[in-house]
């Protein structure tokens, strides 16, 4: 009877053994799929730059001959003296990319810069006698360019994290104009005009050391500008000026001089949007 017993038990293991490798499988989850994230430029910013600008004004010599009684037979001539010095400011914009990864983007920008350029920009060299009590000077030359801004667009294409791009648009910028004789004191110059340039910019990963914002991106730029600012009329010309009373008593108009000047510049932006 135990034997009985141990062959059936023996005989229904095997068979539910055998049954059990019958059954399908079970197949394993699929591996979660986890898509890398595609940069874009998408999104607005705002940074700080800093860079050195360096004259371009092409109006470099000019003279006139000084009239009678004030001059006999006495030419000024007044040479520019080129201008440079450093720059710094900040900016804020906005960029739309069209297709993530790589493609077009546009944007819009503005910024507004200090400028270290000096005051003494022209020298007066007499050649002959100059009357008694009288003497020269170019109110185009004798001031300074404190600081300017920008509104402009920008035109480029992404390489995924590098951005090339085209600028240009609006500029202005203002300064102490030193008009000290008829009672024009210090009054301030304020001067509008036109900048165009272009540059490259790259955007470090989310996880940068420099990402003290917790922003979308951090991106380093380089920068470079040309800047065309109209002095206008007012400050044309050079005059001759009676020092008893600081006026002037003869003028001549020796041509308009535009305040010109490129910028090359680095710049550091914090970019919040997409990523």
């Amino acid at each position: 009877m135990k034997t009985l017993l141990a062959s059936l038990a023996a005989f229904t293991a095997l068979t539910a053994a055998a049954s059990a490798a019958d059954l399908p499988r079970r197949a394993a989850p699929p591996p979660v799929f986890t898509p890398v994230p595609v940069f874009t430029w998408t999104g607005a910013y705002f940074g700080i730059n800093a860079g050195y600008a360096f004259d371009a004004s092409s109006n470099n010599t000019s003279s006139f001959a000084v009239p009678a009684p004030y001059g006999a037979g006495t030419t000024a001539y007044f040479s520019q003296r080129n201008q440079e010095g450093f720059s710094g400011g900040g900016q804020v914009g906005y960029n739309f990319q069209f297709t993530p990864g790589s493609g077009v983007v546009v944007g819009v920008e503005a910024d507004a810069q200090y400028l270290d350029f000096g005051r003494s920009r022209n020298n007066a060299f007499v050649v002959g006698p100059l009357a008694p009590g009288v003497y020269l000077t170019d109110p185009r030359g004798l001031s300074s360019l404190d600081f300017f801004g920008t509104v402009r667009g920008r035109l480029g294409y992404a390489f995924d994290r590098v951005l090339v791009y085209g600028t240009g648009g609006f500029a202005y910028g203002s300064g102490s104009a030193d008009r000290s004789f008829g009672g024009f004191a210090g009054n301030d110059s304020f001067r509008t005009g036109w900048t165009v340039g272009g540059g490259m910019e790259y955007a470090l990963p989310v996880d940068s050391f420099l990402n003290f914002f917790r922003s979308s991106a951090v991106t380093l730029k380089v920068e470079g500008l040309y800047v065309n600012l109209d002095r206008n009329t007012r400050n044309q010309g050079a005059f001759v000026i009676n020092a008893a009373n600081n006026f002037p008593v003869v003028y001549n108009n020796i041509g308009r001089r535009d305040d010109e000047f490129a910028v090359v510049r680095a710049g550091l932006n914090y970019k919040f949007g997409s990523y």
